[in-house]
């Protein structure tokens, strides 16, 4: 059967492996903004679609029968896009998502909707961990009368300001080396979007225990599609054949 996953995540890679390895013709589409990404077995597709359309017109020209979209919970428009597309072309969607966070016990977070009401929470004089990559970087950098210690794997195209810090790291983090991070900068806050997921979740319990305050930024709506929270889940929404599917 020939699948397109909508990838980029370690979920997707994982998944992908897995399907070749069940006999499945997989394709796996990037967006091409991670230089030198970890590549699945299988096709690979690089690039945007062109919105809807061009979206559905790859579905029909590839002669794609599944589509799952495993891509970040925050990858903007193409989860939206995905699941149009599969209305439109009747092709089956999965969406395959690593499940959100929740907060620890003892530990409360404060949830807000977007990157500019994050940056409206915090309080002067705050010093911040921020892990919300590069979307809605210079919103947070507006707030000079905060410090920032700006964690992303790969450096944004500007120069940081004064009153922030650039911290260039690939994950999994530990949590002795979270709560060493934290105590070094003496950070009061910690800036997150809810991506779920063990690589990088240390963070939150290193801030319970630091007593460090959590704003979260909420995972956007992406509309109806058929939800797996592992690859068992996945491969079995897909609703594959059974002389294929190995289950």
């Amino acid at each position: 059967m020939k699948i397109l996953i909508l990838g980029g995540t370690a979920e997707a890679r994982q998944l992908a492996n897995r399907l070749v390895a069940l006999g499945h013709d997989v394709i796996t589409s990037l967006a091409g903004r991670t230089q030198d990404p970890i590549l699945p077995e299988g096709g690979l597709r690089m690039g945007p679609f062109g919105g809807i359309p061009g979206l559905c017109a790859y579905l029909r020209v590839a002669g794609i029968e599944r589509l799952v979209d495993a891509t970040h919970p925050y990858a903007g428009l193409i989860s939206i896009n995905a699941v149009a597309a599969a209305q439109a072309s009747g092709v089956r969607l999965v969406r395959y998502m690593r499940p959100p966070w929740t907060p620890l016990p003892g530990q409360t977070w404060m949830l807000v909707e977007s990157a500019q009401e994050a940056a409206d929470a915090l309080p002067g004089a705050a010093t911040v961990l921020l892990t919300t990559g590069h979307a809605g970087l210079e919103t947070f950098l507006e707030r000079d009368d905060c410090r920032f210690q700006v964690r992303v794997i790969e450096a944004p195209a500007f120069e940081m300001p004064p009153h922030a810090e650039l911290i260039l790291s690939r994950p999994p983090y530990g949590l002795e080396d979270e709560m060493a991070l934290l105590r070094r900068h003496g950070v009061t806050h910690l800036v997150s979007k809810n991506s779920g997921g063990g690589q990088t979740a240390a963070k939150l319990e290193a801030a319970r225990r630091m007593n460090v305050q959590v704003i979260m930024i909420a995972r956007p709506l992406y509309g109806p599609a058929l939800e797996a929270a592992s690859i068992e889940e996945a491969i079995e929404a897909l609703d594959l054949p059974e002389s294929l599917a190995g289950l």
